[in-house]
């Protein structure tokens, strides 16, 4: 029965993480971070790659109940948030500021024993993480970055490739989501689109979606033992970069608008929903209270 109770519990957070990897606004790593499993997430995947052989099948055991349920939360999440993100832009839109705008305190919360009395010495890595993903997402609008990856030839299999590796890092960080960055470099509805087709048995997406998951496990590789080691010396300056990454984000998400095939003005306070956006909160919040369900069951 324990055992069982385990399973649930993971599954149930490889699903929530997949619900928020689907969209642009919360990674899966703040999910995780909120859950508080992150740093079970983060030692599983490293110990995967890089371990004894122990530390690689208990690292496969917790992978592989996470990846249950993510599996299964990515299949809702490609067939009905692809349409959503399209049809109703600024309300998907709001509703992703809400998960941004509520986790935040969440976060720093969590994290106020590593980082309360190192204010003044690591505010400059919120500064950059913030400028870095505006930087990326005013790089993205000026160079008019939309990547046709429906005819496959050498660029674009570069291009998805290298961003794969870039959204992997994303969703594996507590900060700005894997989803914002594919949006950012202009590709979020393709792969997203793709990835709808394949769950519909629409193999001819199957190709697109293997260079897609070449450049995730080779971003896990090169990044993940980056990302623990940063945790493990320097929790306090990681997390001021998140939460400057999550910041930035916001105005990734508000340019969202205008990375859709068809674009669209921005979001602007006329097109802002507050219904969604205090769905934000509530969703936010039923994830504490499971988090709590979590810790007293495990």
């Amino acid at each position: 029965m324990k055992k069982f109770k385990e399973f649930i519990n993971r599954a149930l957070g490889g699903f929530c993480m997949a619900l928020a990897d689907a969209v642009p606004g919360v990674s899966g790593g703040t999910i995780a971070f909120i859950l508080g499993f992150y740093d079970d997430f983060i030692t599983s995947l490293d110990d995967l790659f890089r371990g004894t052989m122990p530390k690689k099948k208990k690292a496969l055991k917790f992978l592989l109940k996470l990846g249950f349920g993510w599996i299964i939360g990515m299949g809702i999440a490609s067939t009905v948030l692809s349409n959503l993100f399209v049809d109703r832009i600024y309300d998907m839109s709001s509703l992703f500021i809400g998960l941004i705008i509520f986790s935040l305190p969440l976060i720093y919360r969590d994290e106020y024993e590593s980082i309360h009395n190192k204010y003044k010495k690591n505010i400059i890595y919120a500064i950059l993480g913030c400028i870095l993903v505006v930087l990326i997402t005013v790089i993205n609008n000026y160079a008019g970055i939309n990547v046709d990856i429906s005819s496959l030839n050498l660029f674009t299999i570069i291009y998805i490739f290298v961003v794969a590796m870039i959204a992997i890092s994303a969703m594996v960080l507590p900060g700005i989501s894997g989803s914002t960055m594919l949006l950012v470099f202009g590709i979020y509805i393709p792969i997203m689109a793709d990835v709808k087709g394949f769950f519909h048995l629409d193999f001819s997406t199957l190709p697109t979606l293997i260079i897609f998951g070449l450049g995730v496990v080779f971003g896990i590789v090169f990044f993940v033992k980056l990302i623990r080691t940063c945790l493990d010396k320097n929790r306090s300056a990681v997390v001021y970069f998140i939460l400057g990454m999550m910041i930035g984000s916001l105005y990734a998400i508000v340019m969202g608008p205008t990375t859709l095939t068809v674009p669209t003005d921005p979001m602007s306070i006329s097109t802002f929903k507050i219904l969604p956006f205090i769905l934000g909160a509530v969703i936010i919040y039923l994830l504490e209270l499971l988090k709590k369900y979590m810790m007293k069951n495990k």
